[in-house]
């Protein structure tokens, strides 16, 4: 018998390679049979770095650059072998986890750091870069990360007045060029009521007052962008436009860049669709499913892959939410690891228990058939 676990992180808890290892421990001491293939993944947020460097002959690049608050921060991503290809986390430089949670407030907060690594890489002869965009602290529309590549002389002309892009005249790489896929999750506009302020703002710090002057100024950012005949009024609208504070619309109106499902670009990096040739058994999961894990999440990316096989797919992640029943309906199997566990959260999310967990509820469901 084949077994594939291939986890996302559990977030705040394990990571992806955690949770696997975890896994494929407990098949391997009590599935006594199974042969037994791990692959941690990532939806191409915070962990894409990781997820590449495991499975690529990548090298580390470590620089200095501007953290969200563009206070002075050592960043890092990942370059190929041959030096022409670029991964990194928009989150090494302008994420949430960098912002303490009494400074973070999404008015302040910039992709200034962004623009650097993307320099970075550029001057050291990358001409392709893939970049996951997940986790953000910001909501400035990617504002900050052009300013950025305007002061390295990588865009330009320079924009009139960076600070609210008043006349922005549409700037162009000097006699550079560089290829961006975006790994991104979610497809939600550049503004409105499904934009990037009021749907992800509040968990960065705004307020109800502050989403509403953050939606306004990616609506004038928008304007004065179309207005300058850098983009139509069609990508504000864009599925994926409002990712990470609105840098994906800044990715896509400033440099071109194409954005693509998070998910399916670790699985293609993987080789996700080999690796599970001949599964008996495919087993996923993270640190909370629920009604959006069936949006481009890890665990749907790997049950479509899988279906399109027949291969049978376990979901086993920290805590199921299934109120609708999708997740029962789509999945051969769910369960929560801390199934009959009734500690507190802070225990459960506590990284020996939840490798613990998962071992033990492996070994509890060793005799459900899979058939």
């Amino acid at each position: 018998m084949k077994v594939v676990v291939a986890f996302d992180s559990f977030k705040g808890c394990i990571s992806a390679e955690e949770a696997c290892c975890a896994a494929a421990e407990a098949i391997r001491n009590e599935w006594h049979d199974a042969e037994v293939v791990a692959i941690p993944l990532s939806d191409g947020g915070e962990g894409l770095v990781d997820c590449v460097s495991k499975m690529m002959n990548v090298t580390k690049v470590s620089f200095k650059a501007h953290g969200p608050l563009m206070e002075i921060i050592d960043a890092t991503y990942a370059l190929s072998s041959d030096g022409k290809k670029a991964y990194m986390e928009m989150a090494a430089t302008s994420g949430l986890t960098l912002v303490p949670h009494d400074k973070r407030n999404p008015l302040l907060t910039t992709t200034y750091g962004v623009g650097e690594m993307i320099a970075d890489a550029i001057k050291r002869g990358c001409t392709e870069i893939v970049m996951g965009i997940g986790g953000s602290a910001t909501c400035d529309g990617g504002k900050g990360m052009i300013q950025a590549l305007i002061d390295a002389n990588l865009l330009s002309p320079t924009l009139s007045n960076p600070a609210s892009f008043s006349n922005p005249t549409s700037p162009t790489f000097n006699s550079l060029s560089v290829n961006i896929t975006v790994a991104c999750d979610v497809s939600n506009p550049l503004y409105g009521e499904n934009g990037a302020a009021y749907i992800f703002g509040p968990q960065k710090g705004a307020s109800t007052e502050d989403v509403k002057v953050l939606d306004d100024r990616l609506r004038t950012f928008a304007r004065e962008t179309e207005n300058a005949g850098i983009a139509t009024p069609q990508l504000a609208n864009y599925p994926g436009a409002g990712a990470a504070g609105g840098l994906g619309y800044g990715l896509m109106a400033y440099l071109g860049a194409e954005l693509k499902s998070g998910i399916d670009i670790i699985l293609d990096i993987t080789h996700f669709d080999e690796r599970i040739n001949d599964a008996d058994l495919v087993i996923t999961g993270e640190g909370k499913s629920d009604a959006q894990t069936l949006m481009g999440k890890v665990p749907h990316g790997v049950l479509k892959r899988c279906k399109a096989k027949s291969i049978p797919v376990w979901l086993l992640s920290g805590a199921i939410d299934d109120s609708n029943g999708e997740l029962q309906k789509n999945f051969d199997f769910i369960s929560s690891i801390n199934e009959g566990d009734d500690r507190p959260l802070n225990i459960l999310m506590q990284r020996d228990v939840a490798k613990e967990n998962m071992k033990n509820r492996l070994v509890s469901l060793k005799k459900i058939s899979i058939t």
